[in-house]
């Protein structure tokens, strides 16, 4: 069959796998020689450099006659890896930004391959049912006491909040809702509020890092109107976790809603020995999740949990074509108030591939490593005289910068270390300034690996 021919194959069907197979070696392929030629956690020479060579792979953009499959998938995959800030090196450690499991790539592949549909039973029949048993059973785990735990997929802790806060909205019956939450807050809880209409959150200081419960109960206390106190169970910046047994006794005494983002920390009700640093989070009315970061899973791989399935309602909506009331009344699962989206993914699969594979303590062993992981770090931090470690880490995130570094040098060196492809870190500002961030989601890091990621750091502190 002639080039043209065969990129006119379809992936499913009895005839799709065979169709993938020599495809799926070449990708293989073209992955094993980008990461070669990459030669590190990120490509050299920045932002110009790397478009450079994109532009010299990809271009014409769109060509008058076809390449065929093989020469395409080559080019552009080994371009897109040569181009790629790996996760899964043990230097590339700047955001929540995991190398995925390969169990899990490989799961999202067959659901690339089948293109179910999460908008109606009819599209995708097998992933609704596989979706409504894996979200009851992670429901399950972060309100093991609510009446009726269900949760949602979402895209991630962006889409969860801003489902949050709608539903909280809903809750009022038309009344203004007050929203609360800390400085500390991930940028998405802003933004969600802007996007409801909302007026913009009561914002408290955090100066520790995480909400003081005395100036929470000093906000409830004159709240005359529906009010939601938004907690984070992992910040973006140190991975701090909120008191969160004492914000839901506020919330309680003072008749408020309570939604924790646990979007990074969430993954500790998987681990034995951490669960115990999420304590409270049962108790909460709405809580984001994101597997997507301590779960391994390819983007995007989020849920918004609820004790209690009927606090759902609100999402409700009809279109005919998709969940018409006689269809619905017939015994055909309504889907489409289980997302603001409409076609929708079967991510699922990837998650619920992956809770088989390795089992709740499979998946706790990782999280436990990581975290371990990071108090090494912070352990050969603090035997470096030049270099200060911002504080103990709650989850997997270090902050350090070089001793007595003002900000303007951090920021500088966090460049250079990235233009040379050498490490990648992120920057968290806090009220003692800037610092370097290492979040580590590389399970089988060494600690070698850790060693010379510092002797990088302390070897690139002068221009």
């Amino acid at each position: 069959m002639p080039a043209s021919g065969t990129a006119r194959l379809l992936a499913g069907g009895s005839e799709g796998p065979g169709a993938l197979r020599p495809m799926l070696d070449t990708v293989l392929d073209a992955l094993a020689h980008g990461a070669a030629d990459r030669r590190g956690p990120l490509p050299a020479g920045g932002p110009g450099a790397v478009a450079h060579r994109l532009h010299h792979a990809a271009r014409p953009a769109i060509p008058d006659h076809g390449e065929g499959p093989h020469h395409a998938l080559r080019t552009l995959v080994t371009a897109l890896t040569e181009g790629a800030a790996d996760p899964a090196d043990p230097h590339c450690a700047a955001h929540l930004h995991c190398p995925p499991l390969a169990v899990a790539a490989a799961a999202d592949l067959a659901v690339s391959a089948l293109n179910p549909s999460l908008d109606s039973w009819d599209q995708a029949p097998a992933a609704a049912e596989l979706e409504a048993l894996t979200c009851r059973a992670l429901a399950e785990l972060v309100h093991p006491h609510g009446p009726a735990p269900d949760a949602l997929v979402t895209t991630g802790g962006t889409e969860s909040n801003q489902l949050a806060l709608l539903l909280a909205r809903e809750a009022a019956h038309g009344a203004p809702l007050h929203v609360i939450c800390g400085a500390n807050a991930h940028h998405s809880v802003h933004r969600a509020a802007w996007l409801l209409g909302l007026r913009p959150p009561h914002t408290l200081p955090t100066p520790t890092g995480v909400l003081d419960p005395a100036r929470v109960h000093d906000a409830l206390a004159p709240a005359a109107h529906p009010t939601l106190l938004i907690a984070t169970a992992g910040t973006t910046d140190t991975g701090a976790i909120d008191p969160l047994p004492h914000l839901a006794d506020l919330c309680d005494d003072h008749g408020a809603t309570l939604h924790i983002d646990a979007a990074y920390g969430g993954p500790l009700l998987f681990s034995d020995t951490l669960t115990k640093r999420l304590d409270g989070l049962d108790r909460a009315h709405t809580v984001a999740l994101d597997l997507h970061k301590l779960g391994w899973q390819p983007a995007a791989a989020g849920l918004l949990s609820v004790p209690d399935t009927t606090a759902l309602a609100p999402l409700n909506h009809r279109a005919d074509y998709l969940n018409a009331d006689d269809d619905t009344d017939a015994g055909l699962p309504d889907l489409l108030g289980r997302s603001l989206r409409t076609t929708r993914r079967a991510d699922i699969l990837k998650i619920a591939v992956t809770l088989r594979a390795l089992g709740r303590h499979g998946l706790g062993d990782l999280v436990d490593r990581v975290c371990a992981h990071a108090g090494a770090l912070a352990d050969l931090i603090q035997a470096r005289p030049t270099l200060e470690l911002y504080a103990r880490p709650t989850l997997s995130t270090v902050l350090f910068r070089p001793t007595g570094a003002p900000p303007a040098a951090v920021a500088a060196l966090r460049r250079r270390l990235l233009h040379r492809g050498t490490a990648v870190l992120g920057r968290a500002a806090t009220p003692e300034g800037l610092w370097l961030k290492a979040t580590l989601l590389n399970p089988h890091i060494q600690p070698g690996d850790l060693r010379r990621l510092l002797d990088l750091v302390e070897g690139d502190t002068t221009p």
